[in-house]
């Protein structure tokens, strides 16, 4: 199979009152932090001003970084907080239609799938997770928020996903 040139890839951590994300370089043998950080909208404005916070500071990203990819983590819907996945649906939906928008291929993924690509434990902890991000990137201190964290164990996640069905689907025209 032919080498992946360097590939940039956004990770996204999905909310309404913060978004976080994560822009990585990947190259054979090594990951690099290009930029890492957070979007907020202001808890005072109605809905549609905050999603087009949302919707314009993603842009931006995209904009700036040109990604070949954004994950994104799927939603999830907990039945005893339906309006945080009503607010987080929303934030959700703006993110990925700048994504479509600016043709940036999407790669929704399920916590368990990111936390099990990036630690190899499909049920990892907060803190399993975020040292093993620290650990790929190099970083010795804490990344904080959490949002920040999350969105770039999403990015190594999509990267990884992506690559496992480059692998998978070179076997399969090899064997048939």
């Amino acid at each position: 199979m032919p080498a992946v040139p360097e590939s940039v890839y956004l990770g996204i951590d999905p909310g309404l009152g913060t978004t976080g994300y994560g822009v990585l370089r990947f190259r054979p043998g090594t990951i690099d932090l290009i930029d890492a950080g957070v979007i907020r909208s202001s808890a005072g404005d109605p809905l549609p001003e905050r999603l087009d916070e949302l919707f314009q500071g993603i842009v931006e990203i995209i904009d700036r970084y040109m990604p070949c990819a954004m994950g994104i983590e799927k939603l999830y819907a907990h039945y005893s907080h339906p309006m945080t996945a009503i607010k987080m649906a929303h934030a959700r939906g703006v993110l990925c239609l700048a994504a479509v928008q600016r043709n940036v291929r999407q790669v929704p993924l399920p916590s368990t799938r990111i936390k099990k690509l990036v630690t190899g434990n499909g049920r990892a902890s907060k803190e399993q997770v975020s040292g093993m991000v620290r650990h790929l990137l190099g970083i010795t201190v804490e990344i904080k928020p959490d949002d920040v964290t999350d969105a770039l164990a999403i990015a190594i996640a999509a990267y990884e996903s992506d690559r496992n069905d480059r692998k998978y689907k070179g076997l399969g025209r090899e064997n048939g």
